[in-house]
């Protein structure tokens, strides 16, 4: 028996259109990136890296967790194609990125500078609390002054530089006229230096020099964790960039092909593109029969037939067959940088969600300004003493300070992701739970979301043992999705092929091979003389002019059904919105029980829909995994993939499902809504901790012994009010 090698099928934008590589200016070493959007653990970080170094002309291989990220640097011919099948043997899934387009996003210079800022200021508080505490502990006089010239000399650097961020934002602000939270802040700041740097010189008791350090730490402290959690949420227009195939090969005047950057295209060059590879341009196949893996950019399940006039699109697999086609749009004008267009743009309106933490902002920071204005004139009123007055009002701003008012958003968002991370959800998005609270209608993709996105045999067993064996053989000569999908029901069954001699596979059609003499072919109902049904189905030819259907359909993820019945039974719109056929679609919403469902579907439909259902006043969660979805999930209110999504829609949305189960959607939105409740009660309680504390400060009684430990009591009420979420 003959068998034909089956080519392995590219399964994310970032695949070679073979033969490939990425393009590097330096002769003398290839500077390579795979994504390996399947590694989980450190186990897999030290296989990749031991197969990778083991492979000659690799000089060294980095795994990046965090990132899904392999950096290689290799011999200056060596091409990521010729690593991809190492790593596939080793068990993972790998996809090529470019290098190039990836160098932008590779530093963080601002988290650098705000962890090093963050160090400074904890390293001089720490100094000047020691200090502190000899004075609260009864040091006086000289003593006492010496304690606070030496706290002044550390406080006073410090400040200048840890709190540099608070002073840009606080400048920008005000040179557009409107207020932060970042204007008070400073403000107590600078008051607090410049008053207790004139009690220390007039030998006063009483300094702030600690506070304004501890505060800078604090809140310098919260700056840095939010930085992080929108570094890992990078522009997804970028990361699709990334995943442009690099290089293609040119059909020049001799009809050899020639290996060129994509960047070098141009309208009107033929392309050859081999069975496995993907599309780099836009095009019109001009010469060969193939099937075209269209999943990522419209949905659909089945490959599309594709022949000599067929228009094809940048980022489609070609299957089966290979294909020369002629380029209409290169570079910018291509289907998948204008994708990425679309997603930058729903990007950028989402930006414009305004967080509980700065509409409080917006009342706080006026409402403090005028507190201390208010005591600063009216002791000087009372006592027309200048030095009173300013401690009062920089004793009204420390006490003030929105310490319990910036732990009431995070202290909640941090317990209510732990415990969805229990669950299986990742968090990325800081405002991601408050978004996701106001929901009231869910919009779900079908492929890969809510199905599994891979066909499986509905009555592979009902056929004949005779039918079975042939099936598999003929089965075996293609990667195509129903071929793979009959030879693992043969598998799972032990049926052993059929002996068949001369199997080939015919580009766009099936397969065939003699058996006893006879032809017999497995394919398209059309080749073998059938009439197509409803239902998807390849037919076996057995040669006796009957031919046999084989029937297949999409399974369900786990836990689809009873996510969807859980948002349906809270009072949710659910809508499936997708690129498939109409029978498709039906079929599965009909399953699900949604009566609001979209078929046939491009990637501009789903993101306009959802706009349109958000212009009708309607909060849209969008889940979806495709790069067919990656503008929705960046248009929508607020979006969640599962961790199989390609890279480009895991970076476009605001939660990641971990594991299979869809389940946890459901208990999500639930979680939200507490979520936001706690984070109102913890309002009220910065609010009711002012109410206190103030008239304290205003009386003059708030020494820094009283600040600090109103301060203290406030935080510690928010976060344990938080962590009942928990």
């Amino acid at each position: 028996m003959t068998t034909a090698v089956r080519p392995q099928m590219a399964v994310c934008p970032g695949c070679v259109a073979a033969p490939n590589g990425a393009v590097d200016d330096a002769p003398t070493e290839a500077r390579l990136a795979l994504s390996l959007p399947t590694i989980h653990c450190q186990a897999c970080i030290s296989t990749v890296e031991r197969g990778l170094n083991a492979q000659p002309g690799v000089r060294s291989a980095r795994v990046n967790l965090t990132l899904k990220r392999a950096l290689i640097e290799a011999d200056p011919d060596m091409k990521a194609a010729d690593l991809i099948p190492v790593l596939e043997g080793l068990g993972f899934e790998a996809h090529e990125l470019d290098i190039a387009a990836l160098s932008a996003t590779e530093t963080d210079k601002a988290g650098r500078e705000l962890l090093m800022r963050l160090a400074v200021a904890g390293f001089a508080a720490m100094n000047v609390m020691l200090l502190s505490v000899s004075v609260w502990s009864g040091a006086s006089d000289a003593t006492r002054d010496l304690f606070h010239w030496i706290s002044a000399a550390i406080t006073f650097p410090a400040i200048l530089f840890s709190a540099q961020p608070f002073f840009r934002n606080a400048w920008q602000a005000l040179r557009v006229k409107r207020l932060n939270m970042d204007v008070p802040i400073v403000l107590a700041l600078v008051l607090t230096l410049v008053t207790s740097l004139w009690e220390t010189s007039l030998s006063g008791e009483h300094a702030y020099f600690d506070a304004a350090l501890t505060l800078t730490f604090l809140l310098l402290a919260g700056r840095y964790l939010d930085h992080r959690t929108r570094a890992v949420a990078r522009s997804a227009a970028e990361e699709l960039a990334a995943l442009e195939v690099p290089r293609a090969l040119r059909l020049d005047d001799g009809g050899e092909p020639a290996e060129v950057a994509v960047g070098d295209l141009a309208v009107g060059d033929h392309i050859l593109v081999r069975p496995g590879g993907r599309m780099p341009v836009d095009g019109q196949v001009v010469e060969g029969q193939s099937e075209l893996d269209r999943s990522l950019l419209t949905g659909e399940t089945l490959p599309v037939f594709a022949e000599a006039g067929s228009v094809v699109s940048a980022g489609e697999v070609n299957l089966t067959g290979p294909l020369v086609i002629k380029a209409t749009a290169v570079g910018k004008e291509s289907s998948l940088h204008q994708l990425a267009d679309l997603v930058a743009i729903a990007e950028s309106g989402r930006s414009r969600y305004t967080s509980l933490a700065d509409r409080a902002a917006k009342l706080y920071a006026p409402g403090v300004h005028i507190l201390s204005a208010l005591a600063f004139l009216g002791w000087y009123l009372f006592t027309f003493d200048m030095r009173v007055a300013l401690n009062i009002a920089a004793a009204v701003l420390i006490i003030t300070c929105p310490c319990a008012l910036g732990l009431a958003v995070p202290a909640v968002t941090t317990a209510a992701s732990g415990r969805l991370f229990k669950r299986g959800m990742l968090i990325k998005d800081a405002t991601a739970l408050e978004r996701l609270a106001e929901v009231d209608t869910v919009v779900f993709d079908k492929t890969g979301t809510l199905t599994n996105g891979t066909p499986q045999t509905d009555d592979f067993s009902a056929l004949s043992p005779q039918d079975q064996q042939l099936a598999y053989a003929l089965a075996r000569g293609s990667d195509h999705p129903l071929s793979v999908a009959i030879c693992n029901a043969a598998e799972a069954a032990n049926v052993a092929p059929a002996p068949v001699t001369e199997l080939r596979e015919i580009p766009g059609f099936g397969t065939e091979a003699m058996h006893d003499g006879t032809r017999v072919r497995l394919g398209r109902a059309a080749w073998v003389g059938a009439e197509a049904g409803s239902k998807t189905a390849a037919f076996l030819d057995r040669g006796d002019g009957a031919a046999q259907s084989i029937t297949f359909s999409d399974s369900l993820r786990p836990g689809a059904a009873e996510a969807v019945s859980a948002l349906l039974e809270a009072g949710k719109e659910v809508w499936l919105i997708s690129g498939d056929t109409d029978g498709a679609v039906r079929d599965l919403a009909q399953r699900l029980g949604i009566t609001n469902w979209v078929s046939s579907a491009l990637p501009q439909d789903k993101s306009a829909r959802i706009m349109g259902l958000s212009e009708a006043g309607q909060q849209v969660l969008m889940v979806g995994d495709g790069l067919n979805d990656t503008a929705a999930l960046a248009a929508a209110h607020v979006s969640i993939s599962p961790a199989s999504a390609l890279d480009a829609a895991r970076v476009a949305s605001d939660i990641v499902l971990l594991g299979q189960d869809l389940s946890p959607i459901a208990e999500a939105c639930s979680v939200a809504q507490k979520a936001t409740r706690r984070i109102s009660e913890n309002f009220r309680i910065a609010t009711l901790y002012n109410v206190i504390a103030v008239p304290l400060a205003v009386a003059g009684l708030a020494t820094p012994f009283v600040a600090a430990l109103a301060m203290s009591t406030s935080s510690i009420t928010v976060s344990l009010n938080a962590l009942r979420l928990r």
